[in-house]
């Protein structure tokens, strides 16, 4: 027979967010009150790892850089699936095998596309 859940069951969860939350809002409230409010012309420039700041910061990068990180995060991912076939293996056997090696050709097929259309050249 299936208990039902009380109302009251769900009273620490509320008690934890309710906590969570108002020392999130106390701890942003006394900063301001406590903390000194001088706004100086040195405070309120922009400051880079120790950089003084030249030129616009609008530039616009090479898209390369961009596609170099979109790959990456895709291959990464897709690495992560790896893990739950590892700690698996035994139980999965050999059709499982054979799915891992599907999942790695079209792994390797993709690395291969881009390795042709030099998507990784910084030329």
């Amino acid at each position: 027979m299936e208990t039902q859940s009380l109302p009251s069951d769900f009273l620490p969860i509320v008690f934890q967010v309710i906590v969570a939350l108002g020392f999130a809002v106390v701890t942003l409230v006394a900063t301001h009150l406590v903390g000194p409010a001088r706004k100086t012309s040195d405070k309120l420039s922009t400051f880079e790892a120790g950089v003084k700041m030249i030129g616009n910061a609008r530039q616009p990068f090479s898209i390369k850089y961009f596609l170099v990180a979109i790959l990456f995060v895709l291959f990464d991912v897709e690495v992560i699936f790896m893990y739950p076939w590892a700690v698996n293996f035994r139980e999965l056997g050999w059709p499982g095998i054979i799915e891992m090696f599907i999942f790695m050709g079209t792994l390797l097929l993709g690395f291969i596309y881009i390795i042709k259309k030099k998507a990784l050249d910084w030329d």
